[in-house]
């Protein structure tokens, strides 16, 4: 079913006085999501989760206002509208590309928005629609990693991207509406780097943890019955697996009999991982590189787990422990960042950059029951401050204003 343009008012009655009756008029919003994203399975990782989980929850509170979903060809097959206010549109243009720049602003033109949400830093520069933007972090700006570790593009073509980046970035900073951060991290590290965009343009808005219960079955063949470590997500540099298989090693040679298990989509970090692993002196067998992995699959390696380490040096929010917590899995992590803002007394700190430290972290959560409990029990209470529910709410919110 194709939305018309909805931007109308409907009139209501109000109330009677004598023989007059008042009316109150209503206008509903056109509102566009842009949800190239979509899904860990086209966005991979965090950033599709989020968008996943905006829409489904949008899709649940809002009746009223109609929505125009703009979606690539992976995320079109993914997505199913379950209400008649929100519509499909097939906008396949690759994100961080020049068509991007020069496509989208067209394919969101036509549909005559009130108010478009990107939902990252990489709005189009010549967008005219009226937009609010989310900005989960800046990690381009604060990384402090060498050029040649954090690309596999050649260092001209690197400093060129990241001078494309601060600008795209300046312009989704000051020219939405609304500006929306995960933590205050985020809020600080955005200030620090554009001192002089407003402060009250700034809403931070948590994201949420996963619903668990509606998991189904996982892929047997992945199952893995000896004690495990489990890390999900990308490998990123800043994501710091190096050091996490460093230390990993020293820990094994003490405990041969736990494994480290490695989930994300295969690609060239990925590789550079493995690479890694050769040089270091652990069986291969101890380390396991999953690839992608479905949701189910995920789930049980999650439940299955003896323990969540996430050794990242820097994260806008950091969903992936939270998820551990509501699968009953203790956490261990960097001291660092958001962090220990959104983590809280629910998990065990280690510094990112000592090695030894690293290790005794592992040590301490695998032979300590008495902490152990502690921080799955921390972990239930501490997810609860999280919803995708009012996340989607207050998201609403900031379009309705």
């Amino acid at each position: 079913m194709q939305i018309q343009d909805f931007r109308r008012v409907s009139i209501y009655p109000l109330f009677l006085f004598g023989e007059s009756q008042f009316f109150v008029t209503i206008t509903f919003m056109k509102i566009g999501i842009d949800a190239r994203f979509y899904g860990p399975y086209a966005g991979g990782g965090g950033l599709g989760r989020y968008v996943k989980e905006l829409l489904d929850h949008l899709q649940e509170i809002d009746e009223e206002n109609r929505y125009v979903v703009f979606l690539n060809r992976e995320g079109w097959s993914a997505f199913t509208p379950k209400k008649p206010n929100f519509e499909k549109h097939l906008a396949d243009v690759r994100w961080y590309t020049l068509a991007e720049q020069i496509k989208m602003p067209g394919i969101i033109a036509r549909e005559r928005l009130d108010l478009i949400h990107f939902p990252h830093w990489n709005v189009p520069l010549f967008c005219r629609t009226p937009f609010v933007v989310t900005i989960h972090d800046v990690i381009l700006l604060d990384e402090t990693h060498s050029a040649t570790q954090a690309t596999t593009l050649p260092l001209p073509l690197y400093w060129l991207k990241r001078l494309g980046y601060r600008k795209v970035l300046h312009h989704a900073l000051f020219k939405s509406r609304t500006v929306i951060v995960p933590s205050e991290f985020t809020r600080s590290r955005v200030m620090t780097h554009f001192p002089h965009l407003p402060k009250e343009k700034i809403r931070m808005i948590h994201e949420g943890s996963t619903d668990i219960s509606r998991f189904g079955q996982a892929d047997k063949n992945l199952t893995l019955n000896a004690p495990y470590f489990l890390y999900v997500g990308n490998a990123f540099p800043h994501k710091n697996l190096e050091s996490l298989l460093h230390a990993f090693s020293f820990f094994h040679k003490s405990h041969p009999e736990v494994k480290l298990v490695l989930v994300g989509r295969e690609g060239v970090f990925y590789e550079r991982l493995k690479k890694e692993l050769e040089e270091i002196d652990v069986p291969r067998e101890a380390v396991v590189f999953t690839g992608f992995v479905s949701d189910d699959t995920l789930a049980s390696l999650y439940k299955n787990a003896t323990l969540y380490v996430f050794p990242s040096r820097h994260e806008g929010f950091g969903l992936p422990p939270l998820e551990a917590m509501a699968h009953g899995v203790p956490v261990a992590a960097s001291k660092t960042s958001s962090l220990p803002e959104i983590l809280g007394d629910a998990a065990h700190y280690f510094d990112p950059d000592d090695i030894e430290d690293m290790v005794r972290v592992m040590e301490s959560a695998l032979s300590d029951e008495d902490l152990r409990a502690s921080l799955i029990q921390k972990g239930y209470e501490r997810i609860k401050r999280y919803s995708w529910r009012t996340m989607a709410q207050e998201t609403r919110r900031i379009y309705l204003s």
